[in-house]
């Protein structure tokens, strides 16, 4: 039976990687700073940190694949995302290598090298580089927009305007991390060092805020705001703050600049998450 070790077991997406591979009839085993936040899953639990390289001794010990969805959007700790997009995982590929694991996975970002630029990517993108010269066999994902990560455009819907940037033509499709989970799992074995994966529907970000409406039932209200008031707006802040503040505004506003479409995956439509809302 294939031992897999799966960091990350607490956030969004690997919650549900968790579940996934155990449905699966994985040998799975959990990282978690917090292991009260995995009770109600039946899984063996390791207790470590990934920004502590001591307290992950020996996890890699008879472990046949690693996958890490470690990551963070909204910086907290004063960690940054260095310190936990790349170093965390850093330590984790490290004890990996001194085990002899055959095969790291790493849950990254679609179109991850085009924003190079940006603090968020730029730490995950540097770890891609490092598990590509790793020598270990390696596989990286990288997934569209999650669904919650739009559950603010619902919010500003209920509050009664949805505000966009450019004029709203963009296009992504963004995926629910249940799906995303069984994506990852069904590719496991899959010999394709890097996936793009999105979800079932490409949509434009104002369709989308149409959508967050009609969720409501409320007439749609949009407006939307220039790039260029956007990126200045952006300018000021990275001038007047540290990028433990601006970094999810950095990311929001400059990927929603540009169109991320992966190959289609799944059948929950963003409408259906929406009014399960």
């Amino acid at each position: 039976m294939t031992k897999v070790l799966l960091a990350g077991a607490t956030g969004t997406l690997g919650s549900y990687l968790a579940k996934e591979l155990l449905a699966k009839n994985f040998a799975t085993i959990l990282i978690a700073r917090n292991t009260n936040k995995l009770n109600n899953i039946n899984a063996e639990i390791v207790k470590a940190e990934l920004t502590k390289p001591k307290t992950l001794k020996g996890v890699c010990e008879n472990i046949d694949i690693v996958i890490s969805s470690v990551g963070i959007t909204r910086q907290k700790d004063k960690l940054t995302y260095m310190d936990v997009d790349f170093q965390a995982n850093m330590n984790l590929l490290n004890e990996a290598k001194k085990s002899g694991v055959k095969k790291f996975i790493y849950i990254s970002v679609i179109n991850g090298e085009a924003l190079k630029n940006i603090k968020i990517c730029e730490a995950k993108e540097k770890f891609v580089a490092a598990l590509k010269n790793s020598g270990l066999d390696f596989q990286v994902v990288r997934p569209n927009g999650f669904y919650t990560d739009l559950i603010e455009v619902l919010d500003m819907a209920k509050s009664g305007r949805v505000y966009l940037f450019g004029d709203g033509s963009v296009k992504l499709n963004p995926i629910h991390p249940k799906e995303l989970a069984r994506f990852c799992v069904e590719n496991i074995n899959n010999n394709t060092k890097e996936l793009n994966i999105g979800g079932p529907e490409i949509l434009s970000l104002k369709e989308i805020g149409n959508i967050a409406f009609e969720a409501l039932g409320k007439k749609p209200k949009i407006t939307y705001i220039p790039n260029g008031v956007a990126n200045f707006i952006l300018k000021i802040i990275k001038t007047f703050t540290s990028s433990v503040f601006y970094g999810p505004i950095e990311f929001f506003i400059t990927a929603m600049q540009l169109d991320a479409i992966g190959p289609k995956y799944g059948n929950i439509t963003l409408k259906k998450y929406f009014n399960s809302l």
